[in-house]
């Protein structure tokens, strides 16, 4: 009798994954309950050259003012409305990347230079990481360098590094912009619109951070590369080999002149915006017309249809609706907190009990609060968007500057963005490359490490100094 074998395929482990809208509804919820708990309390707001702020003795108790289930609920459609200006924001930027996708020009642009640079291995790490670093500053770029991981790994391997390096490439550098965030309209940008602070104000102490943190990544990556190459079983390879380089190093893409034109043309878009917002203090509605203006030149110089044009510019919106619907739901809480008036007596408690520790300790209790704070809620914007609003009284109240506040948000989110794993570009970035994070974690934890005192270090310096201009 012939006996039948049954073959049970091993169970999977479970991956843990956390829903960023069941979180912060979770939260909602939370912060609902909270009203019902803590004493009710208030501060008196006062209009200070052009700026509300908090006036510090005139915090009074009052009655309570506990939130119900059904203005629960009515507090998303108000944080959405009243987050309007900022989400709008986001999905033109966000049509504006996807007409500018549509021409092709990043694309051609990152294959020309890796072909270019694939005879210069030593050139390759700085150079591609300074271009996803500077998109991560300037633009925010996040989930659109994805794209980008399966093009620079081959070249890695194909130059003698691993699967590691080649990831490292793109996510480090990304987030090396965005840790600094010298122009990131979704960090920065949002950030400072809730301080009150001029747009992309201070970038200049912003600018040197840039610098530093950037050749501290790109030193951190190329050590280890070449390590690697110099003995390659320390690498890491997973499902890639140097075979798969064959067909990027045959392929023949170069810039054309409509390409060209339409990188010239995005770069004059941020000399104009520099100028704009130093000289006329342009906000979030000057930012978005520009932009709406760059996506209709590249357009006519990409030799894009009004059709091809319109849906680029809706999928490219519709890329970041989850973003945009996050900053909304992140503002509900906030409308919940204050209308249950529970906000100003935590600034209270927090201002009066910390008001003789030296300042530096203060910010430093700041940042570390926004890195932790980053671990749960991993979206840039919706992290503004929820603690900024709390951040700005209580700097005002400590007597530190809120573009400090705003700096001590923009590391802590930039620096989270590589090893927390609720960030979401992050594990679809390991999970192309096919690296596990337990792997990835270990690897980058000693860069995390420096880059957290290199934060630590510029919040307490620019403390110091006073950084502004408010």
């Amino acid at each position: 009798m012939k006996q039948e074998v049954i073959v049970t395929e091993p169970k999977r482990k479970r991956e843990w994954k956390l829903n960023v809208f069941a979180l912060l509804l979770g939260m909602l919820v939370i912060a609902t309950l909270l009203t019902y708990i803590l004493p009710a309390g208030e501060y008196t707001r006062i209009e200070q050259d052009g700026r509300t702020t908090v006036d510090p003795n005139s915090f009074k108790w009052i009655d309570s003012t506990p939130v119900g289930l059904f203005d629960m609920t009515k507090s998303i459609h108000t944080g959405m409305v009243e987050a309007a200006n900022i989400i709008f924001f986001v999905l033109i930027i966000g049509g504006f990347f996807g007409v500018l996708s549509a021409t092709g020009t990043v694309d051609v642009l990152i294959k020309t230079m890796a072909t270019k640079l694939q005879t210069r291995e030593k050139l390759l790490i700085p150079v591609m990481m300074l271009f996803f670093a500077a998109g991560g500053s300037l633009m925010g770029m996040a989930e659109e360098t994805l794209a980008y991981i399966p093009l620079l790994i081959p070249l890695a391997l194909a130059l003698g590094f691993d699967t590691i390096t080649g990831t490292a490439i793109v996510l480090v550098g990304a987030s090396a912009g965005f840790t600094t965030a010298v122009m990131n309209p979704f960090t920065v940008g949002i950030a400072q619109g809730i301080a009150e602070l001029p747009t992309f104000s201070g970038m200049g102490y912003r600018l040197a951070l840039f610098v530093i943190v950037y050749l501290v990544s790109v030193t951190f990556v190329y050590r280890y590369a070449m390590k690697v190459k110099k003995n390659p079983s320390l690498g890491f390879y997973g499902k890639y080999r140097t075979e798969d380089a064959n067909d990027l190093l045959t392929s023949k893409a170069s810039l054309s002149a409509k390409h060209k034109w339409i990188l010239a043309a995005f770069l004059l878009n941020y000399v104009v915006l520099a100028f704009g917002v130093i000289k006329y203090q342009w906000y979030i509605t000057e930012i978005a017309s520009l932009f709406v203006i760059l996506t209709i030149v590249i357009a006519i110089i990409g030799k894009l249809s009004i059709d091809r044009t319109v849906k680029s510019f809706t999928e490219g919106s519709a890329a970041l609706i989850s973003g945009a619907l996050v900053i909304g739901i992140s503002r509900a809480i906030l409308v919940v907190l204050n209308e249950g008036h529970i906000v100003d007596p935590m600034l209270y408690e927090v201002s009066e009990s910390i008001k003789h520790v030296p300042g530096y300790l203060s910010v430093t209790g700041m940042y570390t609060f926004q890195t932790l704070i980053h671990f749960i809620l991993a979206s840039g914007s919706g992290h503004a968007m929820l603690t900024m609003p709390v951040m700005t009284p209580l700097a005002d109240l400590l007597d530190i500057t809120r573009q400090t506040a705003v700096l001590s948000f923009s590391f802590a989110d930039g620096i989270g963005n590589i090893i927390f794993p609720t960030a979401g570009t992050l594990m679809a970035g390991l999970a192309i490359a096919g690296i596990p994070w337990t792997k990835w974690a270990k690897w980058i934890l000693p860069l995390v490490a420096i880059q957290f005192v290199i934060g630590l270090i510029a919040v307490i310096i620019a403390h110091a100094i006073n950084y502004g201009p408010f």
